[in-house]
């Protein structure tokens, strides 16, 4: 079986779209060559309404577990409503489908290097290699205290069963599939000329994924179960109220509220915490294990959860750094009609969009 993650070197499409298949929606985006961007063509986005009424009802789990009828419906769907000119794709996968590490190595050439990574691989990935996809990508190199080069390098493995699920979902679809991401690659391309050490914590509504970034390179990568939806179950049950109403009320007060809406901030926010002091345990791990590794100057929010009304400044107290929202959109050329809707999707189509970037830069 060829190398999933490398198909798209073999032909620069005219367009291609990126799609990023989360735990409950779909984002798609049509991306050509533009003027001097990257341009955004078209856009789609669907999402799975069922998992607020029922905690089990997503597209897919941290258990390696995807409904496959349901995302091929969802991209039958969303595509047709988009009606884009190709059907050539670039997908991601989800950070808890794979097994990733950092590993430190002495300088060596690329061809030592490669030895070097089959070996470790097979010390650290969980399953025989037999059955798994492997890429790595080097991050970075450093002097140690004694003068020796080091240079550390980011191994994937992805299970080979969970690729051909993607295959068949594509192709059911009648898409065809030409390449595979790992989320947080897609996510760190959309930084890639900014140098500033930054983490980016993409709240999506099953998960959370924690990408610390180095000169636009990333060379950490973590993921929590807490994350949009826990928000929303905790205050329909706080409330007494369906999922449905309490998501509307999340998206309508945020964790502004004053008098009596105040009670939604106190159910809420014990929830951000929990993902603030995630963050704060793999900032400790990765500054533990790569002291040479910089100090992240910011932290950038990305995922739907990042438009919670109030969250920005409240995650600015709490972690004492600047805090941004994601903004892909600034890296693209795109039509006028969507600058209105630009700052509400920046975050959503973060991974998309860094998608939609992978062949055009």
């Amino acid at each position: 079986m060829e190398n999933p993650f490398n198909l798209f070197k073999r032909t620069i499409f005219p367009s291609y779209l990126g799609v990023d298949i989360g735990t409950t929606s779909i984002k798609v985006v049509e991306v050509k060559q533009g003027k001097s961007k990257p341009l955004v063509v078209n856009y789609g986005l669907l999402e799975s309404s069922g998992y607020l009424a029922r905690a089990n009802q997503a597209l897919q789990t941290s258990s390696l577990k995807i409904f496959e009828s349901d995302v091929v419906e969802l991209l039958k769907t969303v595509v047709h409503k988009m009606g884009g000119s190709t059907k050539d794709v670039v997908a991601s996968l989800p950070p808890f489908s794979a097994f990733m590490t950092m590993l430190d190595f002495p300088k060596m050439s690329n061809e030592e290097a490669e030895k070097a990574m089959q070996y470790q691989a097979r010390q650290y990935v969980p399953l025989p290699l037999s059955e798994v996809a492997l890429d790595w990508l080097k991050v970075g190199e450093y002097e140690d205290d004694n003068g020796f080069a080091h240079q550390k390098m980011f191994l994937i493995s992805v299970p080979l069963e969970q690729i051909k699920k993607y295959q068949r979902m594509f192709a059911a679809a009648g898409l065809s599939l030409r390449g595979l991401e790992i989320e947080s690659l897609s996510v760190a391309r959309i930084f890639s000329n900014d140098p500033t050490p930054t983490i980016v914590v993409d709240i999506g509504s099953r998960s959370t994924n924690i990408v610390f970034l180095e000169n636009g390179q990333l060379v950490w990568n973590a993921q929590t179960d807490f994350a949009a939806a826990t928000l929303t179950q905790n205050l329909a049950t706080s409330l007494g109220i369906n999922a449905m109403r309490a998501e509307e009320l999340k998206k309508e007060k945020g964790i502004l509220g004053t008098g009596p809406n105040r009670e939604l901030s106190t159910i809420m926010i014990p929830f951000l915490d929990a993902i603030i002091n995630e963050v704060r345990k793999v900032q400790f791990s990765y500054q533990s294990q790569f002291p040479s590794g910089k100090k992240a100057e910011r932290v950038i929010l990305s995922g739907g959860g990042a438009n919670l009304l109030g969250i920005v400044p409240y995650f600015e107290k709490e972690f004492g750094l600047p805090i941004v929202k994601a903004n892909p959109f600034s890296s693209f050329e795109y039509a006028p009609e969507i600058e209105p809707l630009a700052a509400e999707l920046n975050p959503i189509m973060s991974v998309a969009l860094g998608l939609g970037m992978k062949e055009l830069i």
